[in-house]
This record gives structure tokens, C-alpha cells and sequence, in this order.
């Protein structure tokens, strides 16, 4: 297994909670997405991906959410479960085959001690 982290600043807030709760106001965080990706064999040079592969990802991240509202972009609450989730079908469905099939999960951190993750179904962790 292999796993790439990218970084992005955006702001969100979290209107169902209770008021007064800090979520609840728009805030922001530095945001990191790691992308975890298995094979069962290496392809050569010994690689189960090549990391360069996922700068389309990377483009994806800066062009859409980096330094952007979340509540106007997501269709859902922009939780970091969420969010998770959102990055994982758009992978799927964006990402090259050879990647897309490799994807096992993406995790979302809004902090150094909070994070969320997608694993996506039939995919060993």
C-alpha cells in the first residue's frame, strides 16, 4: 500500500449543530487528504502506483477547494466525513483506471488530531 497527502485551506461551517457551538460559525482549517491506494502485484519499477500519476488529483483539490467556501461547494454538510466521501467518488470516477481501481480509502484531517475516513466498499484497508 501507498499513500500521498495533499494540503488545502478552505473555510466551512456546520449549520445543524446547536447554537453557540463553534462549528456551527464559519470557521476554516488547513485541511489535509491522503490517498491510499493497494495492489496485489507491483507493476514495474516495483511501483504499486507512480506518484506523479495523481497530480490531476492535486489539480482537482486547488482548482475546486483550496481557499474556497465548502458550504457552496458541496452539495451536503462539508463534514470531513463528508468530505471524505466526496473525494473518494470523484477519484473514482475521475481518475485514471489504473488508479481509480487501486483507491482502498481517502482520510480528511482538519486538524493534527482530527480526521475522518472513506474506505471505499470491497477494498481491503
Amino acid at each position: 500500500m501507498i499513500g500521498k497527502s495533499f494540503g488545502f485551506s478552505a473555510a466551512h461551517r456546520l449549520p445543524g449543530l446547536p447554537k453557540g457551538h463553534k462549528c456551527r460559525r464559519r470557521h476554516g482549517h488547513n485541511f489535509t487528504a491522503q490517498v491510499v491506494l493497494g495492489a496485489d502485484q507491483l507493476v514495474p519499477p516495483g511501483f504499486v502506483a507512480d506518484f506523479g500519476d495523481l497530480d490531476r488529483f492535486r489539480r482537482y483539490l486547488n482548482r475546486r477547494l483550496d481557499h474556497r467556501d465548502l458550504n457552496t461547494v458541496l452539495d451536503e454538510p462539508p463534514t470531513c466525513e463528508n468530505l471524505a466521501r466526496h473525494l473518494a467518488a470523484w477519484f473514482l470516477e475521475h481518475m485514471p483506471a489504473h488508479l481509480s481501481d487501486a483507491l482502498v480509502r481517502i482520510t480528511v484531517s482538519e486538524s493534527d488530531s482530527s480526521w475522518a475516513a472513506y474506505h471505499v466498499p470491497g477494498r481491503r484497508a
